[in-house]
């Protein structure tokens, strides 16, 4: 009974298995079949390759893709000059799909005012190696800044005056393709017009330090500053009359005269 089922076994195996390649086959070959020319596609601005923080775009650093239209996200470019002299505000990698809030226009002076904020301002600090974070610094980081300055008495104090500044430039490059340290004289923060009062009231006053932020953290840990205390004015007590003391015989009366 069981050699009689050999043969069919067989058979349905090679069947099978004929029909798995020829699945395959058909499967392999609509992978490889170039996409349906009225299939309706977009063309997509991209990165051609890894593009620093504060670079001006030229047609060198741009590529293309097409996608399915209505598939590209929102902000994308779909020609090259759209994005051309633009200047980016953070580093794209290589492929990435350009989006416009990537980006500030780049106008007319240097592309470092091109990236600061709206309603920022951009001051620039003198560093050595050691206050530059050991030239570790780099356009783009976050830094806290601590001020110190004497108190007297061979004392100093030391806070963090600012938290989670960012580095707009290190020397006068805005953009670098760099990750190794390098030794740098200036270091220009992007602050708001009130940190940069703070920051050049502790500059006279003293000296700063830069701390290195690590790039995810955005916890705030400056305390509130204690409000100074007034000294309260003296009260002043109404003058008193003069007096005078009237003995009649084992009495004594003092009387205001009421001058």
């Amino acid at each position: 009974m069981f050699r009689g089922r050999g043969p069919i076994l067989i058979v349905l195996s090679l069947f099978l298995a004929v029909g798995a390649a020829w699945f395959a086959n058909r499967w392999l070959q609509a992978r490889a079949a170039p996409p349906d020319p009225a299939s309706p596609t977009t063309t997509v601005v991209t990165a051609a390759m890894d593009i620093p923080f504060g670079t001006k775009i030229e047609a060198r650093h741009l590529a293309t893709i097409q996608m399915l239209r209505g598939s590209a996200p929102s902000g994308s470019f779909n020609d090259l000059k759209e994005v051309e002299g633009k200047v980016t505000r953070a580093p794209l990698l290589s492929g990435e799909i350009l989006l416009a809030g990537r980006f500030a226009d780049g106008g007319n002076g240097s592309t470092l005012a091109a990236v600061v904020e709206k309603n920022m301002r951009a001051v620039s600090v003198r560093v050595d190696d050691v206050v530059g974070v050991a030239g570790f610094l780099l356009p783009g980081n976050r830094v806290d800044v601590l001020g110190s300055r004497d108190v007297g008495s061979n004392e100093a104090v030391t806070e963090t005056i600012l938290e989670n500044v960012r580095v707009l430039a290190v020397d006068q490059t805005a953009a670098t393709e760099k990750n190794e340290p390098v030794v740098v004289r200036a270091v220009t923060l992007e602050v708001s017009p009130d940190q940069a009062e703070v920051l050049v009231k502790w500059k006279e006053q003293g000296s700063i330090q830069l701390t290195l932020r690590n790039p995810l953290d955005e916890t705030l840990e400056q305390k509130p500053k204690a409000q100074p205390v007034v000294a309260a004015a003296p009260v002043r007590k109404k003058p008193q009359a003069p007096t005078v003391t009237v003995i009649r015989g084992t009495e004594v009366n003092n009387r205001s005269t009421g001058l």
